[in-house]
């Protein structure tokens, strides 16, 4: 089949998804209602892309029927009876758009709380809340964090738990808001237990698919709350599309499933259409890399790190000869190579450009992939060990080196060492001697040069630099330091809201954390088997970070795991945790 152009591709993607219908004061007109119509709101209100004076307003009617055209009106006002109305007015949606509409309530005060509705023949919608960035002086701001919301694998009490808090000001969703797989897909054995197999059986490829997804999700009661309660700030990372994805193809894109960029578009589109995110210019739904300013205090930017200008991520077992022999001359020479990009050219000259004009206190880049450098012994990244094996055997060693050195051993120590002398092996100590490589591919680690040069510009500026990252299922603190250990920021990342972490693929647990940290370089913090969310609170001194746990997502009660809050803060100007 026909690879789409960029310019084919930017056309495509930006057909009937996207736009945003301005609403700048109150309209005394508004449409009739159809009687012969019959329409419902069955997929919520959400709020998202605030500015201090705009914020995009988004719903869907479902009609009992196909409609050429449905008229639908809003109203956005300070009051939760809406009494007190600043804008409203109409337009209409069919399916070209998936029934869903759009709206940019612009002239809008800053650092305030509204609250907006819709209306289609004669039927309102929940009511939702959402709020302005302030202007000038800011305080505090305190922002969520969270990521991959899979449906099948749980149930959505993390976003529950935000929607019940009332001191947030706006929620970052880094991606794998959807995921492609078919019902017998990934995280999704317990998923007909829960009743939450997936809307279509199948693996998504077309238009049609993704809407329907999208559609499943968002009849989730505690998603449609979390949606109602404030404005959200999303990126998508690979899942939206399909796993592992990049600039020109992904690891769950096959022979046979038809040309990638054309899936793309689709999946786009859909993105477009069922998230309040506004374009970055009017007509190219592809670009989503934008700034977002909090006054005084935060400059956030949130980055595309998958789609527009990622190259293939390198795999590992290309550097594997027959023997199982690992290449690592070879394997450094591509990793390090300067012409290897994550973001792209054009994006990273943006960002170096939003960088040198910050003003803010603090600049945060809201990113998919982990940012810190998670090298893990080559053993235990090649699953040739597993993390708790690895930590007994290195103890094993040491006490087999203090013991040929002349030291002293405890009685239990020397015990220990002659009940298990038979481990002492040159496979094992082979394990144990194994260099340090990037444990993901799929994150920076995979894409070392231009990180230097994103290291080099929040050097050179002298940024107070705070990266929130998703993707991993897991929750880190990372020290990031460029190639000459030089301190660059901090790294907070966060847990999934549902999808299964390290413990689904390496058998990890809580007990191996400590093991974990101790082992990479610049490491703070590692959570490696709980579902939960991240709030970074930011003042003009310190930016905290606080990790909070359900105590499962397969149970439909749940409590919060108080044994498991984390906490951690960077002072400004210091650029280390602690």
């Amino acid at each position: 089949m026909k690879t789409l152009s960029r310019r084919e591709f930017v056309r495509i993607s930006a057909m009937g998804a996207g736009a945003a219908v301005l609403s700048v004061g109150i309209s005394g007109c508004l449409p009739q209602d159809d009687d012969g119509l019959t329409i419902s709101f069955k997929h919520g209100v959400a709020s998202g892309d605030p500015l201090a004076h705009s914020v995009i307003l988004w719903a869907r009617v479902t009609p009992q029927k196909s409609a050429n055209s449905v008229s639908i009106s809003w109203e956005v006002a300070t009051d939760s009876n809406f009494i007190n109305l600043v804008t409203n007015g109409s337009t209409t949606t069919s399916a070209d758009k998936d029934y869903t509409v759009k709206i940019d309530a612009a002239g809008l005060s800053s650092g305030t709380t509204y609250y907006y509705r819709f209306r289609s023949n004669g039927v309102y919608s929940a009511t939702g809340r959402t709020q302005t960035l302030a202007e000038g002086a800011v305080d505090q701001v305190k922002l969520a964090v969270i990521s991959c919301s899979n449906y099948p694998a749980g149930y959505f009490h993390v976003l529950n738990e935000i929607a019940r808090r009332d001191d947030l000001n706006a929620v970052l969703h880094l991606g794998d808001y959807i995921y492609e797989y078919a019902r017998d897909g990934y995280a999704s054995s317990d998923a007909a237990a829960m009743g939450r197999e997936v809307l279509p059986e199948t693996e998504l490829f077309e238009l049609s698919d993704y809407r329907t997804r999208y559609a499943l999700y968002r009849t989730d009661a505690d998603m449609q709350s979390f949606h109602a309660s404030l404005p959200i700030i999303s990126v998508w990372d690979d899942h939206e599309i399909a796993n592992d994805t990049w600039r020109e193809g992904a690891e769950n894109h096959n022979d046979g499933e038809g040309d990638f960029s054309e899936r793309k578009a689709a999946a786009i589109q859909a993105y477009f259409e069922w998230l309040p995110i506004r374009p970055f210019t009017e007509g190219d739904n592809e670009t989503i890399y934008r700034s977002f300013h909090f006054g005084d205090l935060v400059d956030l930017h949130m980055l595309d790190t998958r789609l527009i200008g990622r190259d293939e991520q390198l795999d590992y077992a290309d550097y594997m000869d027959s023997e199982g022999n690992f290449d690592s001359d070879t394997f450094t020479a591509d990793l390090t190579d300067a012409t290897r990009t994550m973001m792209g050219t054009d994006q990273l000259a943006w960002l170096q450009g939003e960088l040198a004009a910050d003003s803010g206190a603090w600049q945060v880049l809201g990113n998919q992939t982990l940012m810190g450098k998670m090298l893990l012994p080559s053993s235990i990244a090649l699953q040739q060990v597993s993390v708790a094996d690895y930590a007994t055997l290195a103890y094993l060693y040491q006490l087999y080196a203090i013991s040929q050195a002349g030291g002293t051993l405890t009685d239990d120590q020397q015990a220990y060492l002659t009940a298990n002398a038979d481990q002492l092996t040159d496979a094992n100590y082979a394990l144990v001697t194994a260099d340090n490589i990037p444990y993901n591919l799929d994150a920076w680690d995979g894409y070392y040069y231009e990180r230097e040069v994103l290291f080099g510009t929040v050097r050179a500026y002298g940024r107070n630099l705070v990266v929130v990252s998703g993707d991993t299922h897991n929750s880190w603190a990372n020290n990031l330091s460029d190639a000459s250990g030089n301190a660059v920021g901090v790294e907070f990342a966060g847990t999934s809201v549902s999808s299964p972490g390290m413990e689904y693929y390496l058998g990890t647990t809580a007990d191996d954390e400590a093991g974990i940290v101790s082992i990479v370089d610049g490491l703070q913090y590692a959570n490696l088997t709980d579902r939960g969310y991240l709030v970074v609170t930011f003042t003009a001194s310190q930016a905290q970070a606080e990790w909070q746990y359900v105590s499962s997502v397969k149970t439909e009660s749940y409590t919060m795991q108080e044994d498991r809050y984390h906490s951690l803060t960077v002072s400004h100007g210091n650029n280390t945790i602690g």
